[in-house]
């Protein structure tokens, strides 16, 4: 009876140590939770004081302004010429669109041309206009072929020309032609000063043909309210084929058609120098001004790295 009730005492004993240190635990843990919440609390009151003691002179933020307003400013100036050269990707499409309206209706008639929609040049071959050496005028075949593409012209171009009230104007295409330059070009035999007016005969003589017979290309106008046709002559200087034999002779005496277009980005580009020029003036301002202060960029800085 005795060692039982030692026993029980024992067990009794070793039962409160344990409670003792499960709730010594339990304290030490509370107490730790606390302490860091206490640290926790102490670390944003510091940062907030320490950011309230930082103050700014009045020229420094001035100089921070601007700093941000330049970063905005480029920002802006990068988005601007984004969308420009997105307009002049839609440009040559609107060009490529009319290069391939030309060349199938002068498929139609059977009349073989080749088109680069790169450099926006229809090309007229022999088979069309062709000019023995040393002569400009356009002979029977090639009056007739000149003819087709003076139709094909008409049938396409005004949708491509600014419209005007003296005329009824087809569905625009939105992109105006600039100019349509009727380029005449030479072989490279003869001397510079024959080729070069050689070449400019040629292509005053394909013009006179087009409008002669087809005066209602004269109406059409880009933008500036200028007529669209004009001539220019390049004698040997952009020869088709690189080579100096009868072939590449032959092929060079030409004449090429080549279409600028016109997407009107005066007012843009106006726009943008002038966010280039306050841009200058800020960045004199920001040279000029006090270099210890503290700067910190703005998101638009951020955005446009």
């Amino acid at each position: 009876m005795m060692l039982s009730d030692t026993d029980d005492r024992h067990r009794s004993e070793a039962e409160e140590d344990e409670n003792y240190f499960v709730s010594m635990t339990d304290m030490m843990v509370g107490i730790l939770f606390v302490f860091i919440i206490m640290l926790m609390i102490f670390a944003l009151n510091f940062r907030t004081q320490t950011d309230a003691n930082i103050e700014l002179s009045a020229e420094q933020i001035e100089q921070l302004n601007k700093a941000n307003d330049l970063a905005e400013q480029i920002a802006q100036i990068r988005l601007e010429i984004a969308q420009e050269i997105g307009k002049l990707n839609e440009a040559d499409q609107a060009r490529s669109a009319l290069l391939t309206a030309i060349k199938s209706r002068l498929d139609k008639v059977g009349l073989t041309v080749t088109i680069d929609k790169n450099t926006g040049v229809l090309r007229l071959t022999e088979d069309a206009i062709y000019f023995p050496s040393n002569r400009s005028e356009l002979d029977e075949t090639a009056q007739v072929n000149v003819d087709k593409i003076a139709k094909a012209l008409v049938d396409v171009l005004p949708r491509y020309s600014n419209c005007t009230e003296q005329r009824n104007c087809p569905a625009s295409s939105a992109y105006v032609v600039e100019t349509v330059f009727i380029e005449g070009h030479t072989d490279t035999i003869g001397s510079d000063e024959r080729n070069w007016k050689l070449s400019t005969e040629r292509a005053v003589n394909t013009y006179r043909r087009i409008v002669e017979n087809f005066p209602a290309l004269r109406a059409l106008r880009n933008s500036h309210g200028q007529e669209i046709l004009s001539v220019s002559g390049y004698a040997y200087t952009r020869p088709a084929i690189e080579e100096d034999n009868e072939e590449a002779y032959r092929k060079n005496r030409r004449i090429d058609l080549r279409f600028v277009m016109e997407a009107d980005r005066r007012e843009r580009l106006t726009h943008i120098a002038g966010l280039l020029d306050d841009m200058a003036i800020k960045v004199e301002e920001l040279r000029s001004g006090p270099r210890d202060g503290t700067f910190q960029p703005s998101k638009s800085q951020d955005a446009v790295k």
